[in-house]
């Protein structure tokens, strides 16, 4: 077993998923602040792909742009990503810490992350008749980093191949409901607050008066 530099144990686990990952764990390595920077760039594609598309293939309305929905698509889907695996996982014995899942997980996301850049550079470049060469990238991109993030999770819970698959699925259910209850929980603070102002506004009329 080799040893690497931070971004070595990167390039290791993308290019040699199935012992990068089994080596990241019995090493104990990985690092932080290098998963953090690359969630950070998962936003930073969200964002370039929703506004420097080219032009021919982008659906978007670009004049206006929220940040919102890519912050919620990017950062926050990640981070409900990390806690419904670790939430699930411990329940069926996995392996995996919170840790472990949040760096694992971020690694996994490079190739889509790059090849998201690279196909917003090609929109830029090639014809509608060659927009078969963007989806590829985008569907290699995607491929990659699925078959990355299920060994990831196999190696961070040291599950078999079926077991990993079963708990990704969970994950995702568990990330709906987590999701879901996030909103509810928001719409009833809303209707709290406005509630609460009514009454300050009321209370402030009548006191005027």
């Amino acid at each position: 077993m080799y040893e690497y530099s931070t971004i070595g144990w990167l390039k290791h686990c993308i290019f040699h998923p199935v012992e990068g990952f089994e080596d990241l764990r019995w090493k104990k390595k990985g690092s932080i602040p290098v998963a953090i920077t690359i969630v950070v760039f998962l936003f930073i594609a969200m964002v370039v792909d929703h506004q420097l598309t080219g032009f021919a293939y982008n659906m978007n309305y670009v004049k206006v742009f929220n940040v919102v929905p890519l912050l919620v698509q990017s950062v926050v889907y990640f981070l409900t990503w990390v806690v419904g695996n670790w939430a699930l996982c411990t329940l069926l014995d996995g392996e995996g810490t919170f840790k472990k899942i949040f760096i694992y997980s971020a690694y996994a996301l490079v190739p889509y992350i790059v090849c998201t850049f690279i196909a917003v550079i090609l929109s830029n470049v090639l014809i509608r008749d060659e927009s078969i060469w963007i989806v590829a990238v985008q569907w290699l991109g995607m491929g990659w980093s699925i078959i990355l993030m299920i060994q990831a999770m196999r190696a961070a819970h040291q599950y078999s191949f079926g077991k990993t698959l079963v708990s990704m699925v969970g994950t995702v259910i568990v990330m709906l409901l987590i999701l879901f209850l996030a909103v509810l929980l928001i719409s009833l603070f809303q209707q709290l607050y406005v509630f609460i102002y009514q009454i300050y506004t009321e209370i402030l009329y009548r006191v005027r008066g």
